[in-house]
């Protein structure tokens, strides 16, 4: 007769085996606080883009109401007495005529500062202000100014050469730059100030004093660059 086998049942086995944990990671949202950190950037870059937006609409209204052109400016005449070179001293006299005019129909503008500059191969020799003044539409404004004197001008070996060059033809390149201050005015309103400038670039045939030029040359009309 064979032995019989023992009964197995649960406690055989020894106690039961306990379910795996399960561990929840917070997520990375902050809560709250991220929520509206989140909600208060999307604000101000919708608040940004409004104020963009409305400010664009603006100009383009503004600009196909009034049409704004750029102000002429031309150096009508000049004339060049005196241009003597000696020792890195400078002595000039030289007179111009300008004429300004504003070919805006709605526009008037001031010219709050007008500083002009004369110069010989980008070196400085005179500098002063103009006359300060307010100009209607379509209206033209004539300046005339007289920059006399002597300066101490160093000029490089190069610069001397062109000199030489320029006194044998009898007529010099000069320079003449304004820098501006100006607003301008629709109705009642008025823009902030804006810096433009004006260039210039002359040939100015040299004036004998005898009121002949020195040269077969005589000045040209010359029309004046406008920058913003």
């Amino acid at each position: 007769m064979s032995a019989q086998q023992p009964a197995l049942n649960g406690a055989y086995y020894g106690p039961a085996i306990p379910p795996p944990k399960t561990y929840h990671r917070p997520g990375r949202s902050g809560g709250p606080i991220g929520c509206c950190c989140g909600c208060l950037f999307s604000l101000i870059c919708k608040l940004i883009f409004t104020i963009v937006f409305v400010i664009g609409v603006a100009v383009l209204v503004f600009w196909l109401i009034v049409r704004p052109n750029v102000v002429k400016v031309h150096v009508t005449d000049a004339s060049l007495t005196q241009f003597n070179y000696s020792g890195n001293t400078l002595k000039y006299n030289l007179a111009l005529n300008l004429t300004i005019r504003n070919p805006n129909k709605k526009l008037g503008i001031y010219y709050d500062s007008i500083e002009a500059r004369t110069l010989f191969e980008d070196a400085r020799f005179d500098s002063d202000l103009l006359p300060t003044f307010y100009q209607g539409h379509k209206n033209t404004t004539v300046l005339s100014h007289v920059f006399q004197g002597q300066q101490v001008v160093p000029l490089s070996s190069d610069q001397v050469s062109e000199l030489n060059k320029e006194n044998t033809k009898g007529v010099y390149d000069i320079r003449v730059k304004l820098y501006l201050k100006v607003r301008f005015k629709l109705g009642k309103f008025k823009t902030r100030k804006v810096k433009p400038r004006v260039t210039c670039d002359l040939q100015v045939p040299l004036t004998s004093s005898n009121g002949g030029s020195s040269s077969s040359n005589s000045f040209q009309t010359t029309k004046c660059d406008w920058s913003r």
